[in-house]
């Protein structure tokens, strides 16, 4: 989405701060007004918003003699999670010529709305605020919070979302009331003669009113206690126009006594340079900048009650969950184009079929790749976005990516509708299985049938006959209840799920010459019969027609000599590739051709970026991602990978031509940067004509990437870089073979593949991870033998996933030969650390041999003992384990003591809410229910299952057990109804996670169906 707003530059010479003695006057046209973003911030908790005074300049105001502006050169180093605004409006009282035609109030409210309307945009409206505030500028914000409270449902209910985000409020020789016998309208006038004589009609206006002052203290008086406050007052005269100085704002009236939750701070400057610092050693800077860091860090968890305690209201007053379901329209993921041309027909049609009538709508939009069809998809959207309550735009092109897709669709959600409490683990966790119901659910919900959704680049779907490696069918993926509007496009013209509506080139050279216009903004086509002979030649061809005006945007070339290179590059195209299928495909490879010639004259490293992408998936390449083998690789690689910078100008030149695009779809929720995007039309075009023969050596560098980047679980939020990786683990699943890992030096290849099995068992895909451990583990025992560490720890990999899968012959197997290798090669500790002796315990109690695995359980235990100490968290896993082994064999006491031990240590070295902490507990839950103490041990697995949901998700293997364990509870307690709810819940998750047919399923059906006979 194009942003409305830009950060402000800062230039290279200084800025001089405002004069006291002689502030020049500036007109309308200069003085600048609204918000100005100074910094972004890095992954942003809080919204920092300045407001200066009269007469007051949104960059000067704050800026130092020395050419500091301290909110935007000093404060985002002390803030990094800040994003810091400054507002400015026209509030001029010098100009005799102009008085602004909006008074106090009136800036009030545009403050509010120009807020609002920016945090809508970026969909930020629950960020918590605060704001800084310079002499009149906090009687505007005290006026905007005031006129936010009052805003309530059918009256620009969205203006409320200030107030209740504002966290705190910083008032810097702000006059609250009179003082010290000094009326307060007679105080505004005194601030005002600091910059000029007092007879001004504005000045006479605020004199006039401060009656209505008085009364403004009233009403923020009540809602005063709802923010932190800070009340800053000068310690210095200030020197005014009339050559006399004085205390502008004295401490009376800038510190109101007795206000809640507030506190008086001294600025040892005058009125104008208390909000001007210089350096980071400022004493005011100091005081300020300390103030601020720590309303920061206590605003995001008392924000976030204020807008819970809000939802729960809003619940109370509606007597349901939620009074509406609208979501603000937004659809980052998507790459809109900013001029649609033509297909009317199409876009009726579409209106047509999928109009309300309370029943499931769906329309099939097909074509031919680089035909249009998403940006016709998101120009119906965007044409009828006010028919609908909520608009979603889901990528397609693969399971994983959908899931993705679906969680953004949550989060969006739950920004909108907080009191959906069903949806705040979807939002906030990274289980994509428990995002797509909770997404579901939310679309299935009573009267909640004006949605929309766009399901994009479905172009592998499922058909009957058709098995192939990769397809799959959308339609589990669709909500249960039978409402709302689906619009799919496809390139599959068999998709028989709606009305199919067929997009073919366009038939008007008119609407092509529109095109070529606007991507080469260039004028006068229509009578350009050069231009007219290039759009016949194009066919209507609306992809091939954008990256043709690209290319012709970057360069003075004609539009006949465009034409020529066209043809040119035509013919080497048929040579190069004679079998290409299609003219349409011809058509859009040779507009490319032209375009990289373009780029290999401006820049190498651009072209061999765009040779490497064909090694990857075609969606979201990020800097950090290359950067892990920036020593591996070849020159041009190592200079692309310098810094982001040099990163971001190479795929700016992919960019201008039309190759490239910035991808959306992780840009709020990764702490990495935002990744690009190519079409996958383009991406089809890098791996068979740009890359005209296989490279081992780019794609082993690809493949190294990816592996070198999988991130270790102790990093914060490591599922947002997993769920990145999963889409180029699959495209590197297409290309890995015995030529590839047969190179030699091969070893850092195999370490790739092993790291992104494990992305894999992560992301719960046993299947592909399986294939990656087994190719890694084929190539280890070539290179480095059967008995080398790193082949051992893969070998013990596959035993972990295939004790996973259930199969436990194949899992004692590798885990055999683990234990094997490492007693050969006389690595006990390398043993201990890879755990194989504890699993091998695990998969004996599995097995019913007890014996075995008390023998394993006691090694393992005695070896982390003695290596990592009794408080070790491998040391409580298998304290754990003993538990569990000592209950089945009937010894309770013990069985209770080892549990007890686990969960105090586990409690003590990682939290009370880790899973390893949470999975002991449900142990013992399970030990109480064995030997009749069911009050204790419900307690216990409420617990678990609490705990659990926020760790793991709904459908999760630990969190279905557990609610497995809770529902037999029940029902030995005779709780039958509860029991039928638990037992219900835990069969849904695993029908999800293990198929309708497994045995686990199939025995809990049988238990449900006993019990709900005695109902």
């Amino acid at each position: 989405m194009r942003r409305l707003l830009r950060p402000f530059r800062s230039k290279k010479q200084a800025v001089p701060g405002p004069s006291t003695s002689s502030p020049s006057a500036e007109t309308s046209t200069t003085v600048p007004q609204g918000l100005q973003v100074v910094a972004e911030g890095i992954n942003p908790i809080v919204d920092i918003v300045a407001v200066h005074g009269l007469n007051g300049h949104r960059e000067k105001t704050w800026t130092a003699s020395n050419g500091v502006n301290w909110l935007r050169d000093l404060l985002p180093q002390d803030l990094p999670n800040a994003r810091i605004y400054t507002w400015g409006y026209g509030a001029s009282t010098h100009s005799r010529s102009r008085v602004s035609c909006q008074y106090l109030y009136d800036h009030a409210r545009t403050l509010v709305s120009e807020l609002c309307l920016e945090r809508q945009i970026t969909e930020t409206n629950r960020r918590p605020i605060i704001f800084i505030a310079h002499s009149l500028g906090g009687i505007i914000v005290k006026s905007a919070l005031i006129h936010s409270d009052a805003a309530r449902r059918g009256a620009l209910e969205e203006h409320r979302s200030i107030k209740l985000s504002t966290f705190g409020v910083m008032f810097m020789g702000t006059p609250h009331q009179g003082g010290s016998g000094v009326a307060l309208g007679k105080l505004i006038v005194n601030i005002a003669s600091v910059f000029v004589a007092a007879d001004d009609r504005l000045l006479k206006h605020l004199e006039r009113d401060s009656e209505w002052l008085q009364q403004q203290i009233g009403q923020y008086g009540p809602i005063s206690g709802n923010f932190v406050t800070k009340f800053a007052f000068e310690e210095y005269e200030t020197p005014t126009l009339l050559g006399r100085s004085i205390m502008v704002v004295p401490r009376a009236s800038a510190v109101v006594p007795g206000a809640a939750d507030a506190e008086p701070i001294a600025i040892h400057a005058d009125h104008i340079r208390m909000v001007q610092f210089g350096s980071k050693s400022d004493v005011g800077y100091k005081t300020v900048s300390g103030h601020l860091r720590v309303m920061t860090a206590n605003a995001g968890s008392a924000i976030s009650r204020r807008w819970d305690t809000e939802g729960r209201v809003d619940a109370v007053r509606s007597d349901r969950h939620i009074e509406s379901f609208s979501v603000q329209f937004s659809l980052p993921e998507a790459s809109h184009v900013e001029h649609f041309v033509g297909r009317d027909e199409e876009l009726d049609t579409i209106y047509k079929e999928l109009k309300n009538d309370g029943s499931r709508k769906i329309v099939v939009v097909h074509g031919l790749g680089g035909m249009g069809k998403t940006q016709l998809a998101l120009a119906y959207a965007k044409r009828h976005r006010d028919e609908y309550s909520a608009v979603f735009w889901v990528n397609s092109k693969d399971v994983d990516t959908l899931k993705q897709g679906y969680a953004a669709a949550a989060r969006r959600i739950f920004r909108a509708h907080p009191s959906l409490t069903y949806l705040k683990t979807s939002a906030e966790g990274d289980n994509l299985d428990e995002a797509i119901e909770g997404f579901k659910t939310w679309l299935s919900s009573s009267r909640n049938d004006r949605w929309l959704i766009i399901y994009d680049n479905y172009d592998t779907p499922k058909l009957p006959g058709c098995n192939d490696e990769g397809t799959f069918d959308i339609r589990p993926f669709f909500p249960e209840a039978h409402q709302g509007a689906i619009l799919i496009t496809t390139r599959s013209s068999q998709l028989r799920l709606g009305h199919l509506i067929a997009v073919k080139k366009l038939q008007n050279v008119e609407h092509s010459l529109e095109i070529l216009s606007h991507a080469s903004g260039r004028d006068g086509l229509g009578s350009d019969p050069d231009a007219h002979e290039l759009a016949r030649e194009l066919d209507g061809l609306p992809l091939a027609l954008a990256t043709a005006g690209a290319y012709l945007y970057q360069v003075s070339t004609s539009f006949a000599e465009y034409h020529r290179l066209y043809k040119e590059s035509w013919l080497r195209l048929q040579q190069k590739t004679p079998r290409l299928l299609s003219y349409e495909d011809r058509a859009l490879y040779t507009t490319w051709g032209v375009s990289l010639d373009h780029v290999e004259q401006q820049s190498d490293v651009a072209a061999d970026l765009l040779r490497l992408w064909a090694y990857f998936d075609n969606q979201d390449i990020w800097f950090e991602l290359l950067k892990e083998c920036q020593q591996d690789g070849p020159a041009w690689f190592w200079q692309l990978t310098e810094n982001q910078l040099c990163f971001e100008e190479a795929v700016r030149v992919l960019c201008d031509h039309g190759l490239v695009e910035a991808d959306a779809t992780f840009k709020d929720v990764s702490s990495e940067s935002r990744g690009y995007s190519m079409h996958s039309c383009v991406h089809s075009w890098t791996i068979h004509v740009v890359n005209d023969r296989w490279d081992d050596g780019l794609a082993k560098l690809a493949l190294e990437c990816m592996g070198l980047h999988v991130p270790n679980k102790n990093r914060p939020q490591y599922w947002l870089i997993e769920q990145r990786l999963v889409r180029h683990a699959n495209r590197s699943r297409e290309y890995i073979n015995d030529r590839l890992l047969s190179q030699d030096d091969n070893v850092s290849m195999l370490d790739a593949i092993n790291n992104l099995g494990d992305v894999y068992v992560n992301r719960g895909k046993l299947d592909e991870a399986e294939d990656m451990y087994r190719r890694a583990l084929k190539g280890y025992k070539i290179s480095l033998g059967p008995y080398h560490k790193l082949t051992l720890s893969t070998t013990n990999n596959l035993g972990i996933l295939y004790w996973n899968q259930g199969k436990m012959d194949e899992a004692e197997e590798m885990y055999r030969q683990a234990l094997e290798g490492c007693e050969k090669i006389r690595a006990p500790e390398y043993l201990e650390k890879l755990g194989t002796v504890n699993n091998l315990g695990v998969l004996y109690m599995d097995q019913g041999k007890l014996d075995e695995a008390e023998e394993m359980y006691r090694r393992a235990l005695e070896a982390d003992e003695k290596r990592l100490g009794p408080d070790h968290p491998s040391t409580l896993k298998t304290i754990n384990n003993l538990g569990t082994l000592y209950r089945r064999q009937n010894k309770p006491e013990k069985a209770e003591e080892m549990y007890q031990r686990s969960i105090q240590g586990c409690e003590k070295a990682l939290g009370p809410d880790h899973p390893s902490t949470l999975q002991t507990i449900n142990n013992l839950a399970v030990l109480y229910t064995d030997h009749g103490k069911l009050d204790k041990a419900e307690e216990l697995y409420r617990r678990a299952i609490e705990g659990k949901k926020k760790a793991h998700g709904f459908e999760h293997r630990s969190t279905l057990g557990s609610i497995n364990n809770l529902g037999l509870l029940y029902y030995k307690q005779n709780k039958l109804v509860e029991a039928e709810e638990m037992l219900q819940q835990a069969l849904k998750g695993w029908e999800k996670l293990l198929g309708h047919e497994h045995e686990r399923c199939c025995n809990l059906r049988h238990a449900l169906n006993t019990l709900r006979g005695s109902l």
